[in-house]
């Protein structure tokens, strides 16, 4: 279990977890159940940056920077795959061309215009929050809209060939131990959500199984980049859950 933890670290982040130990290639097959866990560095990272970029800058220079501070960490890993999401669903009009133009490498209009407004709406919603909530909402959606994405394995099957696949392995699906682990990942953070805004929990879910329904009606399985997307929105929705909460509350 422990390769296989590291094997997601090096896997989901661009820190070099790889001069720690070299893990059999086996173990990044099994790198989804670890998502979670990923997103306690990922998000923590955005949390205690926002919180010490707070006491220094206006919390938009500490929202961006948040941001900033995951795609050094991540590689914009998860981004690309919400650029070519855009691009393969906006430009694709059936399996096979959706799926040409999510492996294409370079980024069509699409994708840029769907990052744009993924960015303008994900600062703005983030802004709508109180800056003593900020830290703690930004620490707690990454990891649960992880594991909430995570379970895309128990629904689809791969979209690909394996020998096609971008990053040239094909996920495993969870054995009991990785569906605890996955649960402890995404959950226990939660720890330190307030009780109220709890309810932003509820539109990763909702996204989840939109997404998966888009997923199994356009392309009859998922991809690498489906799941980038997936996670991308579902925190999304989860920030657009907080700022719901907060205005209720004013």
């Amino acid at each position: 279990m422990l390769d296989n933890v590291l094997a997601a670290f090096m896997f989901f982040t661009r820190l070099p977890f790889w001069k720690l130990k070299t893990v059999p290639q086996e173990c990044f097959k099994h790198v989804v159940a670890y998502w979670s866990l990923s997103g306690w560095l990922t998000g923590g990272l955005m949390a205690l940056s926002c919180w010490g970029l707070l006491y220094l800058f206006p919390a938009p220079v500490a929202v961006i920077g948040a941001l900033i501070v995951r795609l050094l960490v991540t590689g914009a890993l998860h981004e690309d795959g919400l650029a070519d999401f855009f691009d393969g669903f906006g430009g694709g009009r059936d399996r096979e061309s959706t799926l040409r133009i999510m492996k294409d490498s370079f980024i069509g209009s699409y994708g840029v215009i769907g990052l744009i407004l993924y960015y303008l709406l994900g600062v703005s919603l983030l802004l709508a929050l109180p800056v003593q909530v900020l830290p703690v909402v930004l620490g707690c959606a990454d990891p649960f809209a992880k594991y909430v994405g995570s379970h895309i394995l128990r629904e689809l099957p791969y979209a690909r060939k394996e020998v096609e696949s971008k990053a040239k392995v094909v996920y495993d699906r969870f054995t009991w131990k990785e569906m605890v682990a996955s649960a402890l990942g995404g959950l226990l953070p939660l720890v330190f959500l307030p009780l109220s805004y709890s309810w932003m929990l509820i539109g990763p879910v909702v996204v989840f199984f939109l997404l998966i329904h888009l997923f199994r009606s356009r392309l009859g399985g998922y991809t690498g980049d489906c799941c980038g997307a997936l996670f991308l929105l579902a925190e999304l929705s989860a920030w657009m859950g907080a700022a719901i909460v907060t205005h209720f509350m004013e």
